[in-house]
């Protein structure tokens, strides 16, 4: 059986919601792994405000999973915000690990543009499809002024490889936050393979972004996707959408 996954940082809830659902229907992936997601309920909200209501909305039949990693506070109040996936299999298993932090109350922009005080989660699904079993994990890593290797990212790498270890069947997929040349993602080739490994210039959408002020986003890969070696992959690509302030990493394998 071939199946179509997909991540994609979709920007504060996703402020470009509209052009998400567009892609998502085009494209029409079997899951889809997704981070920056709010949980609001208040259909008066703005809609970047309630992801998970207006996808759930769009996507009826298919099973997903919300976690919160924080609450974020917004202009229009206090809502949870985290990491989503849909599938159109069942979900036999869910679960959350926090990678840095604790869940609580945090800006929504904090007054001193840094990010790195929010906490993270690495999100997990198990999906049953047919005899078999697919482990998705769904991170958004630890936010930093630069993509390199520290020690909170050092103890997340560790995190990482403690959940997938043991796991058949792994995608390990989202905004991590950091350059693949970091140690981090060195340990996770080890145990996965990194599907667009040295072939992306950045994973960023760059007119969304303010290269004069903030050029390093230019050449920054961030979004990854990385898979158990026995899983046969047939296609991946990375489309120039303007979707997100990110880009979409969508990969085709056989399981």
């Amino acid at each position: 059986m071939t199946i179509k996954f997909l991540t994609l940082n979709i920007l504060q809830g996703g402020l470009l919601m509209d052009n998400i659902l567009d892609f998502l229907n085009q494209e029409q992936p079997d899951i889809f792994a997704l981070q920056e997601v709010y949980n609001g309920q208040d259909p008066n909200l703005p809609v970047n405000y309630r992801s998970m209501q207006v996808l759930s909305q769009n996507f009826t039949t298919w099973h997903n999973y919300f976690s919160a990693s924080l609450l974020s506070q917004t202009p229009h109040g206090n809502f949870d915000l985290g990491n989503a996936i849909f599938s159109k299999f069942p979900m036999t298993q869910k679960d959350q690990t926090y990678i840095y932090g604790n869940y609580g109350l945090y800006p929504q922009t904090p007054a001193d543009l840094d990010w790195s005080k929010d906490p993270q989660a690495l999100q997990w699904a198990e999906i049953e499809i047919g005899n078999h079993n697919l482990n998705i994990f769904n991170l958004h890593g630890i936010w930093g002024r630069d993509g390199n290797d520290n020690p909170a990212r050092d103890q997340m790498g560790q995190i990482i490889l403690d959940q997938i270890k043991n796991k058949p069947n792994v995608i390990l997929a989202g905004d991590f936050n950091l350059r693949p040349s970091t140690q981090v993602v060195k340990n996770i080739e080890r145990h996965l393979n990194n599907v667009f490994k040295n072939e992306l210039t950045t994973t960023f959408n760059l007119s969304r972004k303010d290269l004069i002020a903030s050029p390093g986003y230019a050449t920054s890969v961030v979004d990854m996707i990385f898979v158990s070696p026995n899983l046969q992959i047939l296609s991946h690509t990375c489309p120039q959408v303007d979707i997100s302030d990110h880009l979409p990493l969508i990969m085709e394998f056989e399981f």
